[in-house]
């Protein structure tokens, strides 16, 4: 099993309205992915939404995969999720950004992609999200195609380019960056799996409970014969919380804390799109307060998070093995914790946790890429005559074909 964290923007409360804590809060999130490189963390994921207020004010993570790669060496960075509906996105650009992400980050680059949030989010474009699932559907097997042709020519529903373009740049080496979709609904899973990439899912309910999503997902990519992609990307991430201090007592008082939950609030509020939990709170009614400590104990044992020193973390993660869960990430930084103490966290989990669970120092999508295969010809139209170049540059990286 793997690990990751999870960045959002999340600033509650005033904060979310004055411009100094809102650069000290994203400076710390990009701060904390570039600790954890040091720390064995293989992943980190950045959410994009846009118009949350509180809930999430990374609105444009592409501008920042640049900066945590030039002062990282090993980490991959994925969106979370990047989307892909044309008002949002116009699917040329998204294959642009992506391969360029590709380039600069040197192929530590993982597309994560999806919908959006949720009805608020959408109206930001003057878009409903009964339209977002046909816009995917369209766009995410056009973009593989615009990274291999250099005439590319479309004619659909949500967008078109009539005459031949060459998308550029291609992405980075062989291959293309792993292929993910947020996944919510149950249907969704399935779909990832027939599809063969890998699924991002949130875990807001026991976590035995997602045991027959990910089983979905693992008999779909089973039968998957012809992947969306030119690879398999066999992989379920799942996020949670985690709390993991050298101090037992403190990493309790942390996971009892006033405000704990104030983020579900916010999910319940503005993803209308997946699922609703049972018995939620939604903003801004006070999230749920965990009264005692036998109820901590019960939330642990359920699987709603993770808490203690590391050796009490050792044994929770089980749990996430039994249902098959192949990726864990955790969103940061979790309420209740103060800032030195999520350096702790990641610190602390990074080297007395992971490597009892992740043997393999290769990232299992890096492995999987080395299996791509190309899908389509360099050209699908015809040339046309009197494009015979004699003279380029001498400097030219590459010299004519004679």
């Amino acid at each position: 099993m793997e690990f990751g964290l999870f960045l959002n923007g999340y600033l509650p409360g005033p904060g979310a309205h004055n411009s100094d804590a809102e650069h000290t809060m994203l400076m710390r999130e990009f701060g904390y992915a570039i600790h954890a490189d040091g720390f064995n963390w293989k992943y980190v994921w950045l959410g994009e939404h846009h118009a949350l207020t509180e809930y999430s004010h990374l609105s444009a993570p592409e501008t920042v995969f640049g900066y945590i790669a030039a002062k990282t060496e090993r980490i991959h960075m994925g969106s979370a999720i990047m989307n892909l509906s044309r008002p949002v996105n116009h699917p040329v650009r998204n294959a642009e950004r992506v391969a360029m992400l590709d380039h600069v980050t040197e192929g530590r680059y993982e597309w994560g992609t999806g919908r959006g949030a949720g009805s608020h989010e959408m109206a930001t474009f003057d878009l409903l999200t009964s339209e977002t699932k046909a816009m995917w559907d369209e766009a995410a097997p056009e973009i593989l195609r615009m990274w291999e042709q250099r005439d590319y020519t479309f004619e659909g529903e949500f967008f078109r380019v009539e005459k031949p373009h060459n998308i550029l740049p291609k992405p980075y080496g062989a291959g293309h960056p792993p292929l993910w979709v947020g996944c919510g609904n149950p249907g969704t899973f399935t779909k990832a799996g027939e599809l063969g990439i890998g699924a991002i899912a949130f875990n807001f309910e026991p976590i035995y409970n997602l045991k027959g999503r990910i089983e979905a997902y693992k008999e779909g990519i089973a039968n998957c014969t012809e992947p969306l992609g030119q690879f398999m990307n066999n992989n379920v991430m799942m996020t949670n919380a985690v709390v993991c201090l050298s101090d037992r007592k403190r990493a309790r008082e942390v996971a009892m804390s006033s405000g704990r939950g104030y983020l579900n609030t916010m999910v319940n509020m503005y993803h209308d799109t997946m699922p609703p939990q049972k018995n939620a709170i939604v903003w801004p009614n006070a999230p749920h307060v965990i009264p005692d400590e036998a109820t901590l104990d019960y939330l642990i044992e359920a699987g709603y998070l993770l808490c203690g020193t590391p050796d009490e973390v050792n044994e929770q993660i089980s749990k996430y093995q039994e249902v098959g869960c192949d990726q864990l990430v955790f969103g940061i930084p979790n309420e209740g914790f103060e800032h030195e103490e999520v350096l702790e966290m990641i610190e602390l989990f990074g080297s007395k946790v992971i490597p009892n669970f992740d043997l393999d120092p290769e990232h299992s999508t890096t492995r999987y890429r080395r299996e791509a295969k190309r899908k389509y010809p360099d050209f699908a139209h015809p040339l046309p005559e009197g494009l015979d170049v004699t003279v380029i540059p001498e400097n030219a990286l590459l010299p004519l074909q004679r």
